[in-house]
């Protein structure tokens, strides 16, 4: 009894416990082993990743691609874009509490293809 009491209090202190909160926090809020293709902001601004991701879904239309809501702009409407002409599943998301103060670097990923519910069996780019 007192180990349910204790387990209720923890969990109202401070949430849910999450299964790897990091590996999450970095794939855009995917587990590494379901994550096809992970590319960072500064690998998203080079001219030849918008064809390799063109190649990327087409080939792959039952994933999902998830952008980070922290980067330019400019580059969130490109393959935003991208992903509303192949009728491609995508979100955007804004990581609240993650980096309240700073803003995204170079080497944080931007760009993340996914599958929403199972293990990937050949990773594409990591």
């Amino acid at each position: 009894m007192a180990n349910d009491s204790e387990d209720y209090i923890k969990q109202h202190m401070f949430g849910n416990p999450q299964l790897k909160p990091d590996e999450k926090r970095a794939f855009l809020g995917n587990f590494r082993e379901r994550v096809a293709l992970a590319l960072t902001i500064s690998q998203l601004r080079q001219s030849e990743t918008t064809a390799m991701v063109e190649k990327v879904i087409t080939n792959y239309p039952e994933y999902r691609m998830y952008l980070n809501g922290k980067m330019d702009d400019t580059l969130i409407e490109d393959y935003m874009g991208m992903a509303i002409d192949h009728h491609y599943q995508f979100t955007v998301l804004v990581q609240n509490g993650v980096r309240v103060a700073a803003h995204t670097g170079p080497n944080d990923f931007g760009l993340v293809i996914a599958s929403p519910n199972e293990k990937i069996k050949r990773r594409i780019l990591l």
